[in-house]
């Protein structure tokens, strides 16, 4: 069973507005420069139906014309199909175009182009249209259907750019109120962390004079306890001074005898005991 074709593709079709030479100086000074060219595209073909508003003229190429006037310009019909509808779609600002008298109510539509540095000019001869009206008027109904359509797009283009207005009008709004709550928050928190800076500044000053006031309450016994041991050391010398005062006496007999009598010497000895009493005390 043979697979099925694949589905040929959908014909493009285009109308565009040609400023044309005109043989007569009296048709282009009456407006009559200008003509609409409506063109539908195939793969291997393409028609065309054209308009000066009074009369009409149509032109049908075939796969075997455009294969043969693509073999005499050595291209490939893909190629020559593009370049035509690219000059035919949409007016080119380089190309001159001109719609001229071919003879027994025909028409010739050329158009130029640069070829590697040269100019070269197409031509196609277009009949007049069996039914002028008609053909006018499918132009005009195609010319209507994509002004409604470019219409239709211009309106869904406001109302989406108007929407994304409104929400860049949002998001400046939001952006706003976040840059002010931010503000808010910084200086909250920067007000409530100064508050427990001062809290532990304060604290600290506490502490420090705790300690200062247990120091101080510590030194007081020590200082009396280096006095005592003052005293102490002064009784011991004064001791000191005393035995050596009565040692140094001389003696009842004026002899000068370094030696004293015991009683002297337990009188020595009670004063050194009443001496050592002091300095415990």
């Amino acid at each position: 069973m043979a697979a099925p074709s694949s589905a040929a593709p959908a014909p493009r079709h285009s109308c565009a507005k040609l400023s044309v030479a005109v043989e007569d100086p009296k048709a282009a000074s009456a407006g009559g420069g200008a003509v609409f060219v409506r063109a539908t595209w195939l793969p291997t073909r393409f028609s065309l139906a054209v308009t000066d508003g009074a009369g009409a003229w149509v032109a049908d190429a075939s796969e075997a014309e455009v294969r043969l006037r693509a073999e005499q310009w050595d291209q490939p019909v893909g190629e020559y199909l593009a370049l035509a509808e690219r000059y035919l779609a949409f007016q080119q600002p380089d190309s001159t175009y001109s719609f001229h008298d071919a003879g027994k109510g025909n028409r010739r539509l050329s158009w130029t182009f640069e070829r590697q540095g040269t100019k070269l000019e197409w031509r196609w001869k277009l009949q007049q249209s069996p039914n002028t009206q008609q053909t006018i008027s499918e132009i005009l109904d195609f010319l209507m259907d994509a002004n409604i359509r470019l219409s239709e797009e211009v309106v869904r283009k406001t109302q989406s750019f108007d929407r994304l207005k409104q929400e860049a009008d949002k998001c400046l709004q939001q952006s706003e109120r976040f840059n002010t709550e931010k503000a808010e928050f910084e200086q909250a928190t920067f007000l409530k962390f100064v508050a427990v800076l001062n809290s532990k500044k304060a604290k600290l000053r506490q502490l420090r004079d705790k300690v200062a006031e247990l120091e101080s309450a510590n030194k007081p016994p020590k200082e009396e306890e280096e006095e005592n041991s003052t005293d102490r050391t002064e009784l011991f010398e004064e001791g000191s001074d005393e035995e050596a005062s009565i040692n140094d006496e001389p003696s009842e007999t004026g002899s000068g005898d370094l030696h004293s009598s015991p009683e002297k010497s337990a009188g020595i000895s009670r004063g050194r005991g009443r001496g050592h009493k002091r300095a415990k005390k």
